[in-house]
């Protein structure tokens, strides 16, 4: 079946890398804005009876906030369904809102699920997303299918090539990643053919104040990979980083999928007591300058792979496994 693929111009940079690995060259689409913050989207090429993706970064920026792009996604998906697109598959490689999943006070919302209502309801037939912070709510919130990637096999890939002769250990900075972290030091064991412990740290957070001292796991001596799916202010990396030195940690290591808010991935960088930070492209080009601490791992060979076996009718689940394939 014929195949177009769309971005909007806030998330061309990595869409152009994305289609580039997928051998799909990107669609042309206009882009009008007129008085007020209204704006006009159409496809510049026929879409009826095409498969269309549309990929779309919905991290926000000075430049166009989380909820504008929003907006624009859900637009442009309900141009593409008006237009006769016979499949309408969304690549979000960070899904906004994601976070809020749960009620954990009297009346709170879900977010995540408001998301995929409004998903759905603009057509969107498929989603395509990487990381997000629970799977499982993720799954219940939707009614469309749903693919969950993950960047652990690509970052497996760099420390098991980096760290290959080290006493490693994969920690989490709190109990709710505890699964997370389980399945990268699995992966990395898996790689490296030998043992790898597992560690996580207590955490409490009222009303926005954090506290637990706890560490438990083997960190002594070792070199620790604390992993996590999103860096907001680094603080809580930093906590567990501090923990790992004060327990006698020989080096630490930050590794998160997504970096949404340029200020916290600084942070990290800055932190005198990370060896290094290992994070994404996912949101988009960072703002960020490392010094040689930092690294940007890309997802687009893992985005653009995935294309190519939606269009192929290839299985997908071998990308959780190993990176390469």
């Amino acid at each position: 079946m014929a195949a177009s693929f769309f971005a909007l111009h806030e998330s061309r940079d990595l869409a152009l890398m994305v289609s580039q690995h997928a051998d799909l060259p990107l669609a042309p689409l206009e882009e009008r804005d007129f008085e007020g913050g209204e704006f006009k989207l159409r496809p510049l090429e026929p879409v009826r009876d095409r498969t269309t993706f549309v990929l779309q970064c919905l991290a926000g920026t000075a430049e166009t906030s989380v909820c504008e792009r929003l907006v624009r996604l859900l637009f442009l998906m309900h141009g593409l369904h008006d237009a006769g697109a016979v499949r309408r598959i969304a690549l979000l490689p960070y899904l906004t809102f994601a976070r809020k999943d749960r009620r954990t006070q009297s009346r709170d919302p879900v977010n995540s699920r408001y998301i995929a209502q409004m998903l759905e309801s603009a057509g969107v037939e498929r989603v395509v997303t990487l990381d997000v912070h629970n799977p499982a709510a993720l799954d219940n919130a939707f009614r469309v299918p749903i693919d969950h990637l993950s960047a652990l096999p690509m970052m497996v890939d760099y420390f098991a090539t980096r760290l290959a002769g080290a006493q490693l250990t994969v920690a989490s900075p709190d109990i709710g990643g505890v699964k997370r972290a389980q399945i990268f030091r699995e992966l990395l064991e898996a790689r490296l053919d030998r043992s790898v412990d597992l560690a996580f740290f207590e955490k409490r957070r009222t009303q926005g104040v954090v506290s637990g001292n706890a560490l438990i796991g083997a960190v002594k001596d070792r070199t620790v990979i604390v992993i996590d799916d999103l860096c907001a202010t680094g603080n809580t990396l930093i906590r567990a980083a501090e923990m790992c030195n004060r327990a006698g940690a020989e080096s630490v290591y930050a590794a998160v999928t997504h970096a949404p808010y340029a200020p916290g991935i600084a942070a990290l960088v800055a932190a005198e007591v990370l060896a290094g930070v290992v994070t994404t492209d996912s949101v988009g080009p960072l703002a960020v300058s490392g010094g040689g601490k930092l690294t940007v791992l890309s997802i687009a060979p893992l985005f653009g792979e995935v294309v190519q076996r939606m269009l192929s009718g290839r299985p997908i689940a071998p990308l959780l496994q190993r990176w390469p394939v």
